[in-house]
């Protein structure tokens, strides 16, 4: 009796094995790193080291040429110190009139210069945003002439009018008087600048639903682009409040921080502390009160002015 004869199919022929993956070279590996190792060597050198010590710095005072271990010495000696605490005055005196004048100035400035009546608008943006590229001591010594108080063109134009010449720099007010107006002269174009581009992203037909509702142009204003310019005018206050707060070139330059510390500044009054008595360890507190009073200034301004409103 025959077999059986199967039914199962035939088993496929064998074919070449699929091709294995070839192995990951080391160098996939290693050459981002060689990118990015020079960058994070500048970054550890230049930036993270000098973080590091000026904190630990901090915490130190000289004794007999050695740095000794003394905790919140340096800080507590902050609270007691006269001239630390006229200089917070003096700078706080500058956030709260300079700072809101030159972004309300430079609010107004930028709608000015987005109206289409105007004529070389090209030409005025120019012009109002060249003091924001001019070097800073170079400006400073320009206004120490002009405010010279025999001879300067401040008093020249004065005396013209019939009236006394001022001393700009020498007296405590008209100092700080001085050192505002020269910051706003400087500043207020760059800001300008900047709020000139969030009114150009705001749609012509936001304009003209305001005018068919008889909205004037003040009311305009305040119930529709300002609204919308809140983020820009956000940027605006905390950069102005974080230059503000590292305040150096023009006070020191044009009044050293005088006359009686009457424009005296935090970074001011550090480089005196650090490189004219070289106590460089109350140096380096007063920097890292500086570094807290930005975040600190920044945070509140965001979260009292950064929100939307809920609606």
């Amino acid at each position: 009796m025959a077999a059986p004869t199967s039914t199962l199919p035939a088993a496929p022929a064998a074919g070449p094995p699929p091709p294995k993956a070839p192995p990951r070279r080391r160098g996939h590996r290693t050459v981002p790193w060689l990118f990015a190792g020079p960058a994070a060597v500048l970054f550890a050198v230049f930036f993270a080291y000098p973080l590091g010590a000026s904190l630990f710095q901090s915490f130190t005072a000289e004794h007999d040429g050695t740095s000794v271990w003394v905790g919140l010495q340096q800080y507590r000696r902050m609270a007691g110190d006269p001239a630390f605490l006229e200089s917070l005055f003096n700078i706080g005196v500058i956030l709260v009139v300079q700072v809101p004048v030159m972004v309300a100035l430079a609010l107004v400035l930028a709608g000015i210069l987005n109206q289409s009546w105007l004529r070389f608008r090209g030409t005025w943006r120019a012009v109002y945003f060249l003091p924001a590229v001019t070097t800073l001591v170079a400006y400073a010594v320009v206004f120490q002439v002009l405010l010279r108080t025999d001879g300067g063109l401040a008093n020249q134009f004065l005396g013209a009018l019939g009236m006394a010449p001022v001393d700009w720099l020498n007296d405590p007010t008209w100092a700080r008087v001085s050192l505002i107006g020269s910051l706003t002269w400087r500043w207020t174009g760059y800001n300008a600048v900047i709020l000139l581009a969030g009114l150009q992203s705001i749609g012509k037909e936001q304009y003209e639903a305001a005018a068919l509702d008889g909205a004037g142009t003040f009311t305009t204003y305040r119930r529709v682009i300002v609204p919308q310019l809140r983020p820009v005018i956000l940027f605006c206050a905390v950069t102005s409040t974080i230059g503000t707060l590292q305040l150096f070139d023009e006070n020191y330059v044009l009044t050293r921080g005088g006359p009686d510390n009457a424009t005296l500044s935090p970074v001011v009054y550090l480089y005196k502390t650090g490189f004219e008595q070289l106590d460089f360890g109350y140096a380096a507190a007063i920097a890292w009160v500086v570094v807290a009073l930005i975040a600190v200034l920044s945070l509140a301004q965001y979260f009292l002015f950064g929100r939307e409103r809920r609606r």
